[in-house]
């Protein structure tokens, strides 16, 4: 059985071709093979998302605030699985996804402008024509970024996931405080083309376009922000005091149990106690995701033997450094 599994055997293998490639987990199904999933959850019962009334409610103090709701906790404990369970459960469509990295920017998250492409185009233009004198629409050159398409405005909010805030420039938070205190912001490239001049602009996650009027983007109604942080750096007061706070928990056995039911059914779920009981112990002394165990219980329902060898490599801490 162990031997089975093994796809790569390594050393002088004659090249072989697998006749059955294995199944992907739910998680990691991507194409029509993930809409296909999507779809059939839509149509039978969405995976639920598991919340304690505590933490329901504090979600729904930011919803009734129109408040960005901080969301801190270690990873694994569903800080992004929360956005998009709110965008599922209220169906306020597609989250749109900041992912924050150490060289992100407020006008990164609102817009982008490709004004070295558009000097070109007018260029070209004018070599072909000289007469023409036109120039290339500038709205063409402009894109919203997520946090720009959801000031965009709408009948309802759109869902805003600002991932691993804590990751990016210490000055990010403060540079979103008026942002999220005015709910708009301008687009200086377009507001120069005077008070009253429309300019269709691409937004995230379409190819559609929206009319933007004298350079300003106002929301009508707040979009849910919801903000990540897994704890690496305190924030600005005056940036705390302007968000709702959430601290998730790491999810106790019968939680776990609950998790692994769900995403690969009851079946594999009763099979999976020891599995999850021996991951909590671990995860007593290191840092471990939910994740890891759910790749564990995985493996074991595909036929390969997970022994304590297994084990170990799956359930290596997060904060394990290899050895040089």
């Amino acid at each position: 059985m162990a031997q089975d599994w093994r796809l790569f055997q390594g050393g002088d293998t004659r090249p072989h071709k697998v006749e059955t490639w294995p199944p992907a987990p739910p998680w990691r199904r991507f194409g029509d093979d993930a809409r296909r999933r999507d779809k059939d959850r839509d149509e039978e019962r969405p995976l639920p998302y598991l919340i304690s009334d505590e933490d329901r409610d504090v979600v729904n103090m930011a919803l009734h605030l129109h408040r960005p709701l901080l969301v801190t906790g270690r990873p694994g404990t569903g800080k992004s699985t929360l956005a998009h369970a709110i965008a599922r459960e209220l169906m306020l469509g597609e989250v749109l996804h900041w992912p924050v990295n150490s060289r992100s920017t407020l006008t990164e998250g609102l817009y982008s402008y490709d004004a070295v492409g558009r000097l070109r185009e007018a260029s070209l233009k004018r070599r072909a024509d000289e007469s023409a004198g036109t120039e290339p629409d500038i709205g063409d050159y402009l894109r919203l970024g997520p946090l720009g398409t959801a000031l965009l405005p709408a009948g309802k909010p759109r869902v805003l996931l600002v991932d691993e805030l804590d990751k990016g420039d210490v000055d990010l938070p403060n540079d979103l405080l008026t942002v999220f205190e005015e709910g708009e912001f301008e687009i200086p490239e377009l507001a120069r083309l005077g008070e009253g001049r429309e300019a269709q602009v691409q937004y995230a996650g379409s190819r559609e376009k929206a009319g933007i009027t004298g350079g300003w983007v106002s929301c009508s109604v707040f979009p849910v922000v919801v903000i990540t942080s897994n704890g690496e750096r305190e924030f600005p007061p005056a940036f705390l005091r302007r968000c709702v706070r959430l601290d998730l928990k790491q999810p106790d056995e019968a939680q776990l149990q609950r998790i692994v039911t769900m995403h690969l059914g009851e079946e594999v779920g009763a099979r999976a106690q020891e599995l999850i009981a021996d991951f909590v112990s671990r995860r007593n002394e290191r840092e471990l995701a939910t994740d890891q165990l759910l790749n564990a219980v995985r493996l074991r329902s595909s036929g390969v033997r997970v022994d304590q060898d297994v084990l170990d490599k799956l359930f290596r801490s997060l904060n394990e450094v290899d050895a040089q």
